[in-house]
C-alpha cells in the first residue's frame, strides 16, 4: 500500500510521472497508478503531462501587474502587434516576424514586461533572399538584439528565398524578415484570450 499523503507530494507538488514516483518508490509504475485512481488523485492528461516534463521548474513566465502608464503603453502596443503582425495558428508558440529591427525589438519588451520572459528562451528564424548576404544579415539582426543578450545558437538554420524580379523589396528587406518565437502552449493562450476576437 502506497500512502496517499506521499503521492500527493511527488504528483501533485513535485509534478512526478508515475514513472519517476514508482522509480523513487522502488515499486511498480502499474502500482503507483493504482494508488493514484484509488485516492481518487485527479492525473494529468497527456497534453499537460509533456508541458510538465518540459518545464519541470514550472511555467518559464509570470504574469506581471501592470502598475505604470508606461507598461500600459506597452502592454497596448505589445498586443496590437501580436494581433496585427503575429502568428496566431501556431498552436504552441508565439511568433511575430517583420523586417523592422524597432518592432521586433518593442515586442521582445512587451514579451519581458508583461509576462517576465527569459530572453535565453527566444529562438528566431531569419528569411533572407538570396541576392542578401546570410552573414552580414545574422549579423545585423545580433547587434540590433544585442541590449536582450541574444546568441548565435538561438538562431535556427536561415532559410533563403530565391529573388524575384526587380522591386521595391531590397529597401524593405535589406536583412531579410527576422521571426521571433517564445515556444510555450500556456503562453500562448492566455496571450491568444487577451486578443479582442
Amino acid at each position: 500500500m502506497l500512502s496517499k499523503e506521499k503521492l500527493q507530494k511527488f504528483y501533485l507538488i513535485n509534478k512526478k510521472s508515475s514513472l519517476e514516483i514508482a522509480e523513487i518508490l522502488k515499486c511498480s509504475e502499474h502500482k503507483v497508478n493504482y494508488w493514484i485512481l484509488k485516492y481518487e488523485i485527479p492525473k494529468r492528461s497527456i497534453s499537460e503531462a509533456i508541458y510538465v516534463k518540459n518545464n519541470p521548474h514550472g511555467d518559464p513566465f509570470d504574469i506581471k501587474d501592470i502598475k505604470t502608464l508606461k507598461d500600459t503603453k506597452l502592454l497596448g502596443l505589445g498586443l496590437g502587434l501580436y494581433w496585427g503582425e503575429g502568428n496566431k495558428k501556431n498552436k504552441t508558440s508565439i511568433r511575430l516576424g517583420n523586417t523592422d529591427p524597432a518592432l521586433i525589438k518593442k515586442f521582445i519588451e512587451f514579451l519581458i514586461m508583461a509576462f517576465n520572459i527569459n530572453t535565453s528562451k527566444l529562438k528566431f528564424g531569419l528569411q533572407i533572399f538570396s541576392d542578401l548576404s546570410k552573414k552580414k544579415s545574422l549579423k545585423f539582426w545580433l547587434v540590433e538584439l544585442k541590449k536582450f543578450n541574444i546568441r548565435r545558437e538561438q538562431f535556427s538554420k536561415v532559410i533563403i528565398t530565391p529573388t524575384r524580379g526587380i522591386g521595391n523589396y531590397r529597401e524593405k528587406s535589406q536583412f531579410g524578415v527576422l521571426t521571433v518565437h517564445f515556444n510555450n502552449i500556456k503562453l500562448k493562450k492566455i496571450l491568444d484570450s487577451m486578443l479582442p476576437m
